[in-house]
């Protein structure tokens, strides 16, 4: 009997029905497509603001303090501790390992060079050694490519990049322009009593120092500075969570479950001290300028999409109250006829919810599958590829429609509850 009336009351009044319901697909939709974003938004801006360059510098733990003018690094070569380039493959072995979006060491050395276009002349410049692009060996047996063409997606080589281990460099934009080099000119290097012969395949433009400089493959470097296998410092480019204040405590003063909580989420002060782990006797620090941009951003983006959720289900809760309280007002006399028979008020107020639960349900449903497609839209308008569809947003979004649904129809409910039948039935 109860299902029959509940049946007859949506064949009655279609329309309030179908306005309540209109109401939760355009809530529901709304929710589903900046939730999808929101779980989707981290790793997609993470991805993107690794175009920002490396957020992670390795240093020598015992180093001295830079003496660099100009981005130019007036320390001798044979001053301070270097790293062995050996034990970089180890930096796939950490635990957020698959986080490392990518690497490059670097060595500068002061160097004095002639052109062949002005082979009488000498000037004076920063050899910049590193990886363009290089197979790293891992401990398990893979291996791993990276170098500046992943760290450092912006330079920009106006001709071809160097071969790894060809005796070819790129000579920064300015310093080329000064001196009237171009591709395809031999450049003669000499460090003290170490000197080589390099071709320049391209004019390099980063808009930093290194438009300054000649870039060489790392080995060139080495070899002319006398430090075979070693470099000064790396950049690594890696996937991180912005840091809350929780991230900013002091590990060492951490309980075991909240280091635990810490070393397993990917912070960029936990993804430091794997490093260190793993590669004694260095410094790992975050590039604070470049970490905190990306913080604020994705905190920003995150926040505006769970104020427009609370919003769209805000909206939806008060349009399911005005439906509810005119529904009631509606069906005042049925309400009191039910009273007048002996029905107690929580079975009218379960004979409402009812009605409200279904609504929810088709109406949570449908705004799924809108939501699934508008968060598409979003996800091609922003990043240029959809989200990932996530099914595990259904059961939450058909919950969300139920609140929805009963905090809309609480006050309404409360006030079918307390009518009394008497001055209804006499028409009062």
């Amino acid at each position: 009997m109860f299902f029959r009336v509940v049946g007859e009351s949506f064949a009655r009044n279609p329309s309030r029905k179908l306005l309540m319901a209109a109401a939760l697909v355009l809530g529901m939709a709304v929710a589903t497509a900046t939730l999808t974003v929101v779980l989707d938004v981290g790793d997609r801006l993470a991805r993107e603001f690794r175009s920002l360059g490396a957020n992670l510098l390795v240093t020598p733990q015992s180093d001295t303090l830079p003496l660099e003018i100009g981005g130019v690094d007036y320390r001798p070569v044979d001053e301070g501790a270097y790293l062995p380039e050996s034990e970089l493959g180890k930096l796939r072995t950490i635990f957020w390992r698959l986080n490392i979006v990518g690497f490059s060491p670097f060595l500068e050395v002061p160097i004095e060079f002639s052109a062949s276009a002005r082979a009488s002349a000498v000037f004076r410049a920063t050899l910049i050694g590193t990886w363009f692009e290089h197979d790293v060996p891992i401990p398990d047996g893979a291996a791993f490519t990276t170098g500046v063409r992943i760290t450092h997606p912006w330079w920009r080589v106006d001709g071809r990049w160097p071969a790894g281990a060809a005796s070819e460099c790129v000579v920064g934009l300015t310093l080329a322009q000064r001196l009237g080099v171009k591709a395809g000119d031999s450049l003669t290097l000499r460090a003290g009593s170490a000197d080589v012969s390099l071709q320049v395949t391209g004019l390099l433009s980063t808009g930093g120092p290194e438009d300054e400089a000649v870039v060489a493959p790392l080995a060139v470097a080495q070899s002319l500075a006398g430090r075979p296998g070693q470099f000064r410092r790396l950049l690594v480019s890696a996937l991180t969570t912005p840091e809350d204040a929780f991230a900013r405590r002091d590990p060492a003063s951490m309980t075991p479950a909240d280091y635990d909580r810490w070393y397993c989420t990917p912070y960029i002060s936990a993804i430091a001290h794997q490093i260190r782990e793993v590669l004694p006797g260095v410094e790992a620090r975050a590039i604070r300028r470049v970490a905190e941009s990306e913080g604020h951003i994705l905190t920003r983006v995150s926040g505006l999409m769970w104020l427009v959720t609370l919003a769209a289900l805000l909206a939806a809760t008060l349009a399911v109250g005005a439906a509810s309280a005119t529904t009631v007002l509606e069906r005042s006399s049925e309400v009191g006829l039910m009273k007048a028979l002996g029905a107690p008020g929580w079975t009218i107020s379960l004979f409402f919810l009812a009605e409200q639960i279904l609504i929810a349900f088709v109406g949570g449903i449908v705004g799924f599958g809108f939501g699934v497609l508008l968060a598409r839209v979003l996800g091609e308008s922003v990043f240029g590829i959809p989200p990932t569809l996530r099914l595990i947003l259904l059961p939450v979004v058909l919950v969300l429609a139920a609140l929805v649904a009963l905090l809309g129809s609480l006050l309404p409910l409360r006030r079918a509850a307390r009518l009394q039948p008497a001055p209804i039935l006499r028409g009062e």
